[in-house]
């Protein structure tokens, strides 16, 4: 069974009407009152309101938690750079 990942989901509105989800993962820390995330995929092209950003966002977070979903084919984002 694959280890489990910490993951998150938020919108980014990156120019007026231009928004992009991003999925977050938590980086190891010893810090116990929080917790950091990295961007490790987001929305190749924007959305024009934030609850279209989070629907397709949360569809594409759902393709990752899937059995074979790191090598999802159907998964449409794009890798952020570290």
């Amino acid at each position: 069974m694959p280890a489990l990942r910490d993951l998150a989901l938020t919108v980014e509105e990156r120019d007026l009407h231009q928004f992009f989800w991003v999925i977050l993962e938590a980086e190891p820390s010893d810090a116990a009152e929080a917790i950091h995330y990295n961007g490790i995929y987001c929305a190749a092209n924007p959305q024009t309101s934030y609850s279209n950003a989070l629907v397709m966002g949360a569809h594409q977070l759902r393709k990752l938690a899937d059995p074979d979903g790191w090598a999802h084919s159907a998964f449409q984002g794009l890798p952020m750079a570290r």
